[in-house]
């Protein structure tokens, strides 16, 4: 099984592996990763045999959030791409099954809120959590506002969006950014963990994990709102401005505008 820029494997009891797998671009979420996750992830959730989901990056990297190389785009084209994360954030979130994320390396911006929409986190003590949209004029995406809170509480998730402030491995677990720390492989770990979260019975958590969802603070309703923010900030100048300033290697300007 081959997708755009993933490995897929299939552990012992029924755990699929999906492992990022551009790391010269440190797995960023170019559009082939987007639509290549996305598949992977539907095709996950629609095979019986498998039971949970470990998604991991490599390269000593989990995710570096968006490709900023490719933004830039016009707001209706910039918004397609978007609703393609979105599309990954509910096949994680709201899906049947569950899925672990094994973080090892950067989960900067998308690539943080792609780790904390899963059940569970494992992370390394290279790990590294950062809410970075702020740097590129955006607001928090791929439902960070709704994950954020549920696991650190909403001052202290508004502080970290706020700051773009990175925490590390044992400092990310005590924190809530991460539930628990891999002292060898923590793709291993991650496994044995997806295990452990494995329904007796499968049908019930089709109900469980969109009820949970709903009942502690609307994931649907936050990625509206969010989807409406970036379509706003995707045209400003101050977010053309930190695209131009990370390519060109310095610090942006912001004026505002």
């Amino acid at each position: 099984m081959a997708f755009d820029g993933l490995h897929i494997d299939q552990a012992q009891g029924g755990v699929r592996i999906i492992t990022l797998a551009d790391p010269d671009r440190r797995n960023a979420l170019s559009d082939e990763m987007r639509h290549g996750l996305r598949d992977a992830l539907r095709a996950a959730q629609d095979t019986p045999d498998v039971k949970a989901i470990v998604l991991t990056g490599a390269g000593g990297c989990f995710c570096a959030g968006g490709d900023i190389k490719a933004m830039g785009l016009p707001v209706p084209q910039a918004l397609q791409r978007f609703d393609i994360l979105h599309e990954i954030v509910r096949l994680i979130a709201l899906g049947t099954k569950p899925v672990v994320a094994a973080v090892n390396g950067a989960a900067y911006g998308g690539g943080m809120s792609l780790a904390l929409c899963c059940d569970l986190v494992v992370a390394t003590e290279t790990a590294r959590f950062c809410a970075s949209f702020a740097r590129v004029g955006l607001v928090p995406d791929m439902g960070l506002m709704w994950s954020l809170p549920r696991r650190v509480g909403a001052a202290k998730a508004q502080q970290m969006m706020l700051s773009g402030r990175e925490y590390r491995g044992a400092a990310a677990v005590d924190l809530g950014l991460a539930d628990m720390l891999a002292t060898g492989d923590p793709v291993a770990t991650a496994i044995d963990e997806a295990r452990a979260l494995m329904p007796a019975a499968p049908l019930p958590a089709a109900h469980l994990r969109p009820i949970n969802a709903r009942h502690h603070g609307d994931l649907d309703a936050v990625l509206r709102d969010e989807r409406a923010a970036q379509a706003a900030l995707f045209g400003t100048d101050d977010h053309q401005e930190a695209r131009r300033a990370f390519l060109e290697k310095r610090p942006p300007v912001f004026g505002g505008t």
